[in-house]
């Protein structure tokens, strides 16, 4: 097998969350761009059928769900309905999130909660449909769990209920990257972005005094594109990255450095 061959991913089925917008979109484009065929999930289904005529340009399969991730029934529903599409699930994406700026003393309790459901419980209930489908099937996998620098380290942006799910979703990473890796041959990870251009960073991103915050904090002086995403994700969904489980991978123009 080549170098490059490693990075393929024909004859897998990639469950994507969050597709219908933002790093979803690119995140479905290069994994069909590898070979997969895609589940592609988000409350929006409009949205999705939009990405799926996108991955079928590509020459690949899709399969829209319609599905909200903090409900655990609509998550194993998913994988039950890729089931029987496919047959098998080789890889999830859980990039489903959620987020708002605002300081901790004005934040509504409930809308704490609800970045915590989908961000980080939203991410569990789907890992965990996923990884009972593979061990049913006797085959490994892999997660990548979409993280955030927020996650690692502070910030002056006042996000405590995104930060704090970015953080539990590393923790969530590596207990089931301990639990599952060796055992089932699942492999877990993260990928931690900072700032590209989504529907959750636009309006920041839009705006002066939030662009300057950010690229103050950023060494590389610039916010990223989405393209730079491809090979990180594509090393850890695939046998280039199949001595790998449990990390987190920051892509982030040197963030993490402070």
């Amino acid at each position: 097998m080549s170098v490059m061959d490693l990075f393929r991913l024909d004859g897998r089925v990639a469950v994507v969350t969050g597709a219908s917008s933002g790093l979803g979109v690119g995140f479905a484009e290069t994994l069909a761009e590898a070979g997969a065929d895609l589940v592609l999930v988000a409350r929006r289904l409009d949205r999705l059928e939009e990405v799926g005529a996108r991955v079928e340009a590509l020459g690949r399969r899709h399969l829209a769900v319609q599905a909200d991730v903090s409900k655990a029934e609509d998550c194993h529903r998913v994988v039950a309905r890729a089931l029987e599409e496919f047959g098998e699930v080789h890889v999830l994406v859980n990039n489903a999130g959620v987020g708002t700026a605002t300081p901790a003393h004005k934040e509504d309790p409930a809308e704490f909660e609800r970045i915590l459901a989908t961000n980080l419980s939203g991410a569990y209930y789907m890992a965990q449909a996923f990884g009972r489908a593979c061990i049913a099937g006797g085959h490994g996998g892999s997660v990548v769990n979409i993280a955030s620098v927020m996650g690692i380290s502070g910030s002056d942006l006042p996000q405590v209920g995104y930060s704090a799910s970015k953080a539990g979703m590393l923790g969530m990473t590596r207990d089931l990257a301990m639990q599952w890796s060796a055992r089932r041959d699942i492999r877990v990870n993260a990928l931690a972005p900072a700032f590209f251009s989504s529907e959750l960073t636009d309006p920041l991103l839009a705006d002066p005094v939030g662009l300057e915050r950010v690229l103050r904090r950023t060494p590389m002086g610039r916010v990223g594109q989405l393209h730079e995403l491809s090979g990180a994700l594509l090393l850890l969904a695939s046998e280039a990255g199949s001595y790998i489980t449990g990390v987190t991978l920051p892509v982030d123009g040197g963030w993490t450095l402070h």
